[in-house]
């Protein structure tokens, strides 16, 4: 059954929190990848959107499909991907697609603004993002508290990464007009805006972070790639990553959510025993973009953020709700029922027939 969360916490807390913090923000969605090992077409076809195929906080989506889990569980998934989560969330209000893979937090923006929307598993207890500082500035900036007057770099606007920016900054006494949010995506457009100066820092995931710290272009300012991470930046556990689809689709679809949850969980709990190695060894040859080892210590950073039983995290809807309320009016004075944002429905039901 629907997970009811209590009504104290759901008055105290709340939870909107990030959502899409891969990609070029100024590309389309393009690449698509047909289901799994053999699938030839056959079972029943889903559409998912994921907010960047090749960044590690979203790796469970095609490491399932390599891994053969949506084969077995008799689906024909299609992955399509949209570089920024922002542009995932619109695919699935459209109907263009029945799933996303993106950040948790869209599914209270979406209610506020009259959607129904809820994850149906949880890949993640922590955001995954890391917040850099280019070599240039990082004398002038040694901790949130220095945003005011600068140049950071989010994915896209209204993403996951600008809402964290912004709550760092507000957190740290940094008005949300005193800086300068510049979309800038992630991997070589993120590098580059580094590079040259665009910005002056910005969040972004691995394996763009990897490539960063190999190049030397740029240090680390903040890393929530762990649960302890986001505790001490946030507060709390963050869910990010997330499979979430329309309510109402979930409702009259059962059985092919739980095919989905099921495949998802599988990969979660494979994930949990095998090596950062083993695991890219997995995934297509050219996410590595040339450097094994380089994208395999990518994983390796990103890998405690996942969770290994797709279950959200106790208390971090609410984590998520504060962070958005310190920044977007939008949420801070609407009512957000955090019980309809996500269910356990079918984590719980995948738990049962895998012990």
């Amino acid at each position: 059954m629907r997970k009811t969360v209590r009504l104290a916490a759901l008055s105290a807390a709340g939870l909107l929190a990030l959502s899409s913090l891969t990609a070029c923000a100024n590309e389309a969605a393009s690449t698509t990848a047909d289901s799994g090992s053999g699938g030839g077409g056959k079972g029943e076809k889903v559409k998912i959107m994921v907010g960047g195929l090749d960044k590690v906080i979203y790796l469970p989506a095609m490491l399932t499909q390599r891994l053969g889990y949506f084969d077995a569980e008799g689906l024909n998934v299609q992955l399509l991907s949209e570089p920024a989560g922002v542009q995932a969330e619109t695919a699935l209000v459209a109907g263009q697609v029945q799933g996303t893979v993106g950040f948790y937090d869209h599914t209270l923006d979406l209610q506020v603004k009259g959607k129904s929307v809820e994850s149906v598993v949880q890949f993640s207890h922590a955001p995954g993002e890391v917040e850099v500082v280019s070599d240039k500035a990082a004398g002038d900036i040694t901790s949130p508290k220095d945003f005011k007057g600068k140049k950071l770099g989010v994915t896209g606007l209204g993403s996951s990464t600008d809402f964290l920016t912004k709550y760092l900054a507000v957190k740290n006494g940094v008005n949300v007009h005193e800086f300068t949010p510049v979309a800038v995506g992630a991997g070589p457009t993120f590098i580059s805006a580094l590079e040259q100066g665009s910005i002056d820092g910005g969040m972004t995931t691995d394996p763009t972070v990897a490539t960063i710290l190999d190049k030397k272009a740029g240090t680390i300012l903040l890393d929530m790639r762990t649960p302890e991470g986001s505790q001490e930046a946030l507060g709390g556990p963050y869910p990010s990553s997330s499979l979430y689809m329309q309510t109402d689709w979930v409702n009259s679809h059962k059985d092919t959510v739980q095919k989905l949850v099921n495949a998802f969980v599988k990969t979660l709990k494979w994930m949990s025993t095998h090596s950062a190695d083993e695991i890219a060894a997995k995934m297509p040859a050219d996410y590595s973009q040339g450097n094994k080892a380089l994208y395999a210590e990518a994983i390796k950073s990103t890998l405690p953020m996942f969770t290994d039983d797709g279950v959200m995290p106790q208390n971090g809807p609410e984590t998520v709700e504060k962070v958005l309320k310190s920044f977007n009016p939008n949420i801070k004075n609407a009512k957000v029922d955090l019980s309809r944002t996500y269910t356990t429905e079918f984590v719980e039901k995948a738990a049962q027939s895998a012990g």
